[in-house]
């Protein structure tokens, strides 16, 4: 999503589990979930080609000069050597001119689900850019946008209804808090789903993208703020179209119990590890905190998602160099080899050295793809190891002893046995007669 706030709208997120916000004094927050009972899903199967995969976020306005679908579909031969698995496009709808945040506005406001924003090309060029990939043994997925819609999107005026009104019956933009903690985002306003004609809409228009476009999946924004029982429906639906794959931005435990998403954001590895290491604290006991307290309630089969960057982390919090400086590619190898699906964030392969803007042009500099090797080595050592596979399918962390500084730990399945040693300190160390650079690292 796009708002500049993300601390703000991080609290949202992360405590939106209930699907109950704040009320505002005249305005409606995003409606409560039905009282709907759902199973337990205790083993969730995932498909097996996400199983030790590696996902690849792309933001196509950026991704080039032309910042169209075309060119980054002639960039897939290098993808595909790069070695990733899943591509994931932000948003390609058209975006709503009325209330537009910048020039060029959010990929979060959109003005038409089933279209493809002129800037990027065509729905023609996105079903041939998805044909391409799928050719080249990648899975696509779309960024999609269930909770608001553009000021200008056709429903606000043909079906006020399905839309969240103040009380004098109007629209309002997609507001959070109250008094002076209030948040708005001003480009968009939230759609009600208590209407079961919204729903059944939103449904056809995600039916629309695999159906007619081939999409293996979905990244659905801001998940939790929609209700959990629609997101059952259309996990439910969906996949009696084509097996899906889905990611939801939200750590809510539900989303992963009634058997709707195969993975979720941890955005605590990066928040309460990562950031704070890049910020000059020890990063060993922060990281050994961090494995001996994980979150209660997580099934076996919970896929989380582990980063250093994404495009909010770029544009909000700061580059990989000014959140983590000489620290980063270490950080980067237990975002690999820690339980998880590991995420690349386009550009950091070139090591992305500034903040792309949100609203504007501003083309990643690709200069000389220096990282590239070290993340086709990362890529390779995961395709290589059962034992790193996500969820259900990989093994747990077991610490090792290792002297102060380092992390050492082992992943063990059957007889793939991993061993990783990160020193996460500015100062060279040795572990086990194994020699780490000052932010090195040691893999077998």
């Amino acid at each position: 999503m796009k708002a500049p706030s993300m601390p703000t709208r991080r609290s949202v997120l992360a405590t939106a589990a209930t699907l109950a916000l704040p009320a505002l004094p005249a305005m409606s927050a995003t409606p409560t979930a039905p009282a709907v009972a759902f199973d337990t899903v205790a083993d969730m199967p995932h498909l097996p080609w996400t199983r030790q995969a590696v996902i690849y976020q792309i933001n196509v306005r950026q991704y080039s000069q032309a910042g169209t679908l075309a060119a980054v579909q002639a960039d897939l031969p290098r993808l595909k050597a790069l070695g990733v698995d899943i591509l994931w496009l932000m948003p390609l709808q058209p975006i709503g001119k009325l209330n537009r945040k910048g020039t060029l506005g959010s990929y979060y406001s959109i003005s038409d689900y089933t279209a493809v924003n002129p800037e990027f090309g065509s729905v023609a060029d996105a079903k041939a850019f998805v044909a391409a990939a799928q050719a080249q043994g990648m899975k696509v997925i779309l960024d999609w946008v269930p909770n608001h819609t553009a000021w200008d999107h056709p429903w606000a005026t043909q079906h006020k209804d399905w839309y969240q009104l103040d009380a004098k019956g109007e629209l309002f933009p997609v507001t959070f808090g109250e008094g002076a903690t209030v948040e708005y985002w001003t480009d968009v306003i939230a759609l009600n789903y208590k209407n079961p004609a919204l729903r059944d809409a939103m449904l056809d228009a995600m039916k629309f993208w695999v159906r007619e476009v081939g999409m293996d999946g979905f990244r659905c924004d801001v998940a939790s703020l929609v209700p959990i029982d629609f997101w059952v429906r259309a996990r439910r639906e969906l996949d009696a179209v084509k097996p899906m794959f889905m990611l939801a931005e939200s750590d809510a435990v539900a989303l992963h119990t009634s058997g709707a998403f195969d993975m979720t954001y941890s955005w605590d590895l990066p928040d309460q590890v990562f950031k704070k290491i890049g910020k000059g604290e020890p990063g060993a006991p922060l990281l050994k905190a961090w494995l001996q307290k994980q979150p209660a309630g997580y099934p076996a089969h919970a896929y989380r998602m582990r980063f250093t960057s994404n495009h909010d982390y770029n544009s909000w919090h700061g580059s990989d160099a000014e959140l983590y400086g000489d620290a980063h590619q270490a950080l980067a190898v237990l975002s690999f080899t820690l339980p998880g699906m590991p995420l690349i964030y386009n550009g950091q392969e070139a090591r992305l050295n500034k903040r792309l803007a949100f609203f504007e042009k501003d083309a990643i500099a690709w200069n000389t793809y220096e990282l590239t090797a070290f993340y086709q080595q990362l890529i390779a050592f995961k395709h290589r190891h059962p034992a790193l596979a996500a969820g259900q399918y990989g093994a747990p962390v077991v610490l090792l002893d290792a002297p102060d500084g380092v992390v050492a730990f082992e992943r063990r399945l059957g007889a793939d046995v991993v061993r990783v040693a990160v020193n996460l300190t500015a100062r060279p160390q040795t572990w086990r007669s194994h020699a780490l650079k000052a932010w090195g690292w040691w893999l077998a």
